[in-house]
C-alpha cells in the first residue's frame, strides 16, 4: 500500500511539474543575441539588465517589426530608414547633400548642389561617409535595442549616480567592442532606471582604457512611436527630433533624390 501511494505520489508531481516549467519558460521574453555578441566574457547580470531594457523598450517581437524610421538628427541633417532592407536617406541641407545608400551593401547615390556624384572614386568615398553617418546617428537613437550586438561585450558595473538625472541611483553598464563600427576603440558606460529599466544616460569614452567620459548626456522623455519607446531629449542643444516610426514608405524616397516623403 505504501508503494503504491509513493507511486501516485510521483506521477502526480511529474505531471505537474513540467507542465509549470514549461509555462514559465514560454512567458520569459526571448531576446536572442545577435551573431557574435561575446557571450563568454559579458556577465550574466548585464546580460539579464539588458534583457530587461528591451522589455522596457517594447519588446524584442516589437523592435524586429519595426521597419521605417525617420529623425533629424541634432538639427543639422534628416535620416529616413528601412530597418528591414537596409535603404536609408540622409539630406543634409547646410551643404545642399543628399545621400541614397544601403548600408548592407554600401552601394548608393549622392547629390552635393544639385549635381550628382558619378565618379566611381568619389562615390565610394561618399557612400562611406554616408555610412558613418548612418551608423553615429542610429546609435543616438537606437542604442538601447542594440545591447547585444555584435562585437558587444557587457559587463555589469554596480549601482553608481547618474550625473545628469539629479543623481539618481541607477544601475550601470559597461560596453565595449571588439573589432566592430567605425571606432571600435569607444567605450560607453550606461545608466538604468532600476524601477522603469530605461536607460537615463550614458556616458561616452573616447577609449575603453579612459577613466573619464568626453561625453555625458541624458536619455529623456521617452515617447512611444509604433510599438515601441525612443527618446530623443540629449540635454541642452543635442536634440533628435521629428521622430517617426512608420508602417511604410515609397521606394522612391531612397531611389531618387527629388522624392519627398511628409512624415
Amino acid at each position: 500500500m505504501k508503494n503504491t501511494l509513493l507511486l501516485l505520489l510521483l506521477i502526480l508531481c511529474y505531471s505537474c511539474g513540467p507542465t509549470s516549467a514549461g509555462d514559465d519558460v514560454q512567458d520569459v521574453p526571448k531576446n536572442p543575441a545577435a551573431e557574435g555578441f561575446n557571450m563568454e566574457d559579458s556577465d550574466e547580470r548585464a546580460i539579464a539588465l539588458a534583457d530587461s531594457v528591451m522589455v522596457a523598450m517594447g519588446g524584442r517581437k516589437a523592435w524586429d517589426q519595426t521597419r521605417f524610421l525617420s529623425w533629424n538628427f541634432f538639427g543639422r541633417r534628416k535620416l529616413i530608414w528601412d530597418k528591414k532592407e537596409g535603404d536609408v536617406r540622409i539630406e543634409i541641407p547646410s551643404d545642399s547633400t543628399i545621400f541614397l545608400v544601403n548600408v548592407f551593401s554600401k552601394k548608393g547615390k549622392a547629390m552635393i548642389q544639385g549635381e550628382e556624384i558619378t565618379e566611381p572614386d568619389s562615390l565610394s568615398k561618399l557612400m562611406d561617409r554616408a555610412e558613418a553617418i548612418w551608423i553615429n546617428d542610429s546609435y543616438w537613437l537606437i542604442m538601447p535595442f542594440k545591447l547585444k550586438d555584435s562585437g558587444v561585450t557587457l559587463k555589469y558595473l554596480g549601482q553608481d549616480t547618474a550625473s545628469t538625472q539629479e543623481n539618481m541611483m541607477t544601475d550601470v553598464l559597461s560596453l565595449t567592442f571588439n573589432n566592430v563600427g567605425n571606432s571600435p576603440d569607444n567605450k560607453y558606460h550606461v545608466f538604468v532606471d532600476p524601477d522603469s529599466k530605461l536607460i537615463v544616460q550614458w556616458d561616452y569614452f573616447r577609449s575603453a582604457e579612459d577613466e573619464t567620459p568626453r561625453i555625458s548626456t541624458p536619455w529623456n522623455n521617452y515617447s512611444r512611436f509604433g510599438e515601441i519607446l525612443l527618446s530623443g531629449d540629449r540635454g541642452g542643444r543635442r536634440q533628435l527630433v521629428d521622430i517617426g516610426v512608420f508602417e511604410n514608405i515609397p521606394q522612391a524616397v531612397f531611389n531618387e533624390f527629388s522624392a519627398r516623403f511628409n512624415d
